[in-house]
């Protein structure tokens, strides 16, 4: 088969990615690794990432490729399986504020401190492991790795439903952080190995919503299980837990056959598809004023300084903080909603009904501003955006009396918070170069970021009850700093940008060899901060 030197017609669901010299007829066929279906992925990964380097291999070589057909392939195969894993994921780890509200405190005869701890130790656990499992993800292959940690995440959520006390509550909470860690930071990392900058946040926001849709579906469900009360001797509460262990156990079974590694090696795209996504792929972030005879490829090299280049990045920590505007919130909304309700004066049934048009509205926003900003090619005003509509509504909610007035400002915020999960760690994604650094970086984003729990779990204490001040405070001080942060970052990236801009209008660039800038990564001049 031939790739043909068709003009060009799919840039515009590119990144910043520019055709530089004059591209010859390739002959796929001709490759042993693409003709010959017994090879391994391994073999397969080296024949593509040979191939894209190649000097004579452009975009305007793939210009006969419809980059939407093969977008639509992709997200048909990875994102329904993805927002399952995660819907499950965000079921499991809240399920307890249901399980609370059905009589779980009562009859493991906890005190307010106990269960706020057995939130607590969750995120111990949970932040320790994200890191080390993004690191582990690309070389265990994701089709392995991310089915096997919820296999363990079902098993321990199972056996949470026949626990007997505290002790034995706050250790299966302690391994369900364990289990769950590396979900969330490996998913949205996996997703950055199949889009490009501009096309990878209204997918995050698909899966992401999936934590919406599970706060509509765990009130709902929790409703239902109610009323296995007193079916095989086990209380209603213990039901929620054995029931959603099981579905995430056989889901995982499932996974392990249906989720692909890498686009190299999709036996869904033909041989020339894994080449042009993986060569989008490589070439995505390079600033167009580069002379065309240089091309910067992402690095993907799995080395230690990338480590050490993560951990010392400015940009992440500050971006964590921005993270802790939001997420603090976030947890604290997903772990004591149904109580806060039911403090409002409404009785269990009803707080847990109450919870879904929250849920759901914000599942909407989320995708739409995803949907927005992709389009846009932006991100940091939507997320200031919704931290100031978050302040708004916690300030409704620690100003009044009135049930309606909370739960009115428990919405608004609600829906503020959901999309700005998406839109941040896309932001951040989308300005860590070179394939380890970015696992790394978004990593240990997630997992510091993902301390907010701990704080949260803590906010919304008994003895605070309906009014919760103290809870609504606190959120309102933490998206505060979230929204300084943002505006710190925004103004560095500008003022980093037009430096870069200046040197590569003076041609600096032509005194580094093209290795050397891609082992530079997003500190290259050759690199553009997303804004």
């Amino acid at each position: 088969m031939d790739i043909k030197q068709d003009p060009l017609h799919s840039s515009d669901a590119n990144s910043d990615e520019t055709p530089h010299e004059k591209s010859t007829t390739l002959h796929i066929d001709d490759i042993p690794a693409f003709r010959n279906g017994s090879v391994s992925k391994a073999e397969k990964m080296k024949a593509v990432d040979e191939l894209i380097a190649r000097p004579d291999v452009t975009l305007e070589s793939f210009a006969h490729l419809d980059i939407k057909k093969i977008l639509r392939k992709i997200d048909l195969r990875l994102i329904p399986m993805l927002t399952l894993l995660y819907l499950l994921s965000f079921l499991d780890r809240g399920n307890i504020g249901n399980a609370k509200i059905e009589g779980l405190a009562e009859d493991l005869n906890l005190t307010g401190a106990q269960y706020n701890w057995c939130l607590t130790a969750f995120f111990f656990t949970y932040c320790a492991f994200e890191v080390p499992s993004n690191m582990l993800l690309k070389k265990l292959r994701p089709s392995i790795w991310l089915p096997s940690i919820m296999v363990a995440w079902g098993i321990v959520m199972t056996l949470m439903g026949i626990v007997q006390n505290y002790h034995g509550l706050l250790i299966a909470r302690i391994f369900l952080g364990v289990a769950e860690a590396g979900l969330f930071p490996g998913v949205v990392y996996y997703n950055t190995m199949w889009y490009c900058r501009y096309e990878v946040q209204v997918r995050q926001a698909i899966f992401f919503s999936a934590a919406s849709v599970a706060g509509a579906f765990s009130g709902l469900l929790a409703y239902g299980i109610s009323f296995m009360d007193g079916v095989g001797g086990l209380e209603g509460w213990r039901w929620i837990f054995i029931l959603e262990g099981m579905v995430t156990v056989l889901v995982a079974i499932a996974a392990f056959f249906t989720l692909y590694d890498f686009p190299e090696t999709a036996s869904f795209l033909t041989p020339e598809e894994r080449a042009f996504v993986a060569y989008r792929l490589r070439y995505d972030g390079q600033d167009s004023g580069t002379d065309s005879s240089m091309r910067v490829a992402q690095n993907e090299r799995r080395d230690w300084k990338f480590v050490k280049a993560a951990f010392l990045d400015w940009q992440i920590w500050l971006n964590i903080v921005v993270y802790w505007g939001y997420v603090c919130p976030l947890y604290g909304i997903s772990l004591f909603l149904p109580t806060i309700i039911r403090e409002l004066g409404y009785k269990s049934t009803t707080a847990q009904l109450l919870t879904v048009p929250i849920y759901v509205t914000a599942s909407v926003i989320t995708v739409l501003v995803a949907w927005i900003a992709d389009k846009k090619r932006h991100r940091s005003s939507f997320i200031v955006v919704g931290l100031f509509f978050q302040l708004i509504g916690f300030v409704m909610c620690i100003s009044t009396n009135s049930a309606a007035v909370t739960y009115a400002g428990i919405f608004i915020a609600a829906c503020a918070i959901y999309q700005c999960q998406p839109s941040n760690v896309t932001w951040l994604s989308n300005n860590l170069a070179g394939s380890y650094k970015r696992a790394v970086g978004m990593g240990l984003q997630i997992s510091v970021g993902n301390l907010a729990g701990a704080y949260a779990s803590n906010f919304y204490r008994s003895t605070d009850s309906p009014r919760y001040r103290l809870g609504h405070g606190l959120e309102i001080g933490f998206v505060c700093c979230g929204i300084i942060a943002a505006l710190i970052q925004i103004f560095s990236y500008k003022r980093i940008n037009a430096k870069r801009a200046a040197q590569i209008e003076r041609k600096e660039h032509n005194g580094y060899t093209p290795e050397e800038l891609s082992d530079l990564g997003d500190k290259a001049m050759t690199f553009r901060y997303t804004l």
